[in-house]
């Protein structure tokens, strides 16, 4: 009898609470870190969850939403202007776009988004690098992370 209840609440815990292949699920969110380890109060998030954009709604999109915090200011690094937001599944797709500053004098928040991603978010690197708004060229990055499984 023992054997037979045993069995049928392991059945009844497996079908309710599915084994979960992925411990992360849309959305997810994950903290960006330094690259430059001496960059102690540089810290990032990066936010990824599914849109549907328009009216009538079209086909659901994925967004992603970068912001960077107590960075640098580019042109500490040389000869750059602003920060992009870049994410990435190496070897299939990339993404890039401009962040944007906050008002403060001293040490503004940067955030941007993408909001037209229609690939499977796995195995992806997120990253805060430096670009140079003129000649459109990217330089190294500041924070970065890699998010296994959103979906």
């Amino acid at each position: 009898m023992k054997i037979l209840t045993l069995t049928i609440l392991t059945i009844f815990i497996v079908s309710v609470y599915p084994l979960q292949t992925h411990a992360d699920k849309m959305p997810c969110t994950i903290a960006l870190e330094p690259l430059n380890k001496n960059l102690k109060n540089a810290k990032g998030s990066a936010l990824v969850y599914n849109v549907q954009l328009g009216s009538p709604p079209s086909f659901p999109r994925t967004n992603i939403s970068i912001l960077g915090v107590h960075l640098p200011k580019p042109s500490s690094y040389g000869r750059y202007d602003g920060y992009d937001g870049v994410a990435s599944v190496p070897t299939e797709v990339s993404w890039r776009f401009r962040m944007y500053p906050t008002p403060e004098d001293e040490s503004p928040t940067w955030a941007g988004r993408f909001d037209l991603i229609t690939a499977d978010m796995k195995n992806v690197k997120v990253q805060i690098r430096l670009s140079n708004s003129t000649t459109e060229k990217l330089g190294p990055p500041v924070l970065q992370a890699k998010i296994p499984v959103c979906e």
